[in-house]
């Protein structure tokens, strides 16, 4: 329960911040050329946002922690989205970055969102990975060698 709780909050409090609050606030203060197909941003949000709960609840359920850096998963995640990407939930906040630039018709959702997957790039690149290499070892290497860091 209090594992559960953990990751509810960090949940609520990062991701939310970034892939949520952010966006709207962002979103409703813009003027974008708004028409019918801006009803196509929604599903993609709330795709977006599912696959980021998804890989929260795998970081609890299989990997035994959270999402927070300073409380990491202490079994490594490879099941499920992370069979295909290593970065599925940086993969999810994207997408429905996106569908939030398309929901508000908004280029400044968009380039928030540009800004956003350039720390997440650097971020895994340098800090990231290096860590779980550490923390991992030659799995970690062997999951890096079958399973791409984006797509």
């Amino acid at each position: 329960m209090k594992l559960l709780l953990k990751n509810l909050l960090f949940t609520l409090i990062i991701p939310g911040t970034v892939a949520v609050y952010l966006p709207i606030w962002l979103g409703r203060r813009s003027d974008g050329l708004f028409g019918w197909w801006t009803w196509l941003g929604l599903p993609i949000a709330l795709f977006g946002l599912t696959i980021l709960l998804i890989c929260v609840w795998d970081f609890m359920k299989k990997g035994e922690g959270t999402p927070f850096p300073l409380d990491p998963p202490k079994k490594l995640v490879t099941a499920q989205l992370y069979a295909y990407s290593r970065n599925p939930m940086y993969l999810g906040i994207m997408t429905a970055l996106a569908g939030w630039a398309i929901w508000y018709a908004s280029y400044q959702v968009v380039l928030y969102g540009l800004l956003v997957f350039l720390i997440f790039s650097v971020y895994v690149r340098f800090m990231e990975e290096p860590a779980l290499k550490k923390q991992f070892g030659e799995t970690y290497e062997e999951y890096c060698r079958r399973v791409p860091r984006w797509i």
